[in-house]
């Protein structure tokens, strides 16, 4: 039952996701509000790998990042990014469809080489945490991103504030 509502839940948000990522121009992939943040293709990028590592969560019960070499390409390139997305998505669909609510109680360990980084915690918290909110708080940054730079942003709880009050 669990893997059933997250499921839904993750084809609703991947179609936001998508929506989010198509908003994005090209001409606004450099943009950074400081010096400490990413890029807006940099940010776009790595909405897009947190799909990818929806496999290493759900196949592996330790995690290595140092040994998963995933290429990303280039972050100025926003079809890419989009591919890239894509490709995860579908990958991270399998992943999912193919856990049982059985091994979403599994304790799960995220690392880097030999630094625990997450974990040991249920894999379905893993899910909830670490794949789903985390895309929600980088999509919100996003958000924030586009309308710095004047760019429309996609409603994905319903309208937007601009689409309530009849903005264009």
């Amino acid at each position: 039952m669990i893997r059933h509502y997250l499921i839904q839940e993750f084809e609703h948000e991947v179609n936001s996701t998508r929506r989010l990522l198509e908003a994005i121009p090209a001409k606004d992939l450099e943009y950074k509000p400081s010096e400490t943040s990413w890029t807006m293709g940099e940010l776009a990028q790595h909405i897009a790998t947190i799909y990818y590592w929806y496999v290493g969560t759900f196949t592996q019960d330790v995690y290595d990042m140092a040994a998963d070499n995933v290429e990303r390409g280039d972050s100025n390139d926003i079809d890419a990014t989009r591919a890239f997305f894509e490709a995860n998505v579908e990958q991270a669909r399998a992943a999912l469809m193919s856990v049982s609510d059985e091994k979403l109680q599994d304790s799960w360990t995220m690392k880097i080489g030999d630094r625990i980084v997450l974990g040991p915690m249920p894999r379905g918290v893993v899910a909830r945490s670490f794949l789903f909110n985390h895309t929600y708080h980088h999509r919100g940054e996003m958000i924030v991103y586009l309308r710095a730079t004047g760019n429309k942003v996609p409603g994905m709880y319903g309208p937007t504030y601009e689409e309530s009050r009849g903005a264009s």
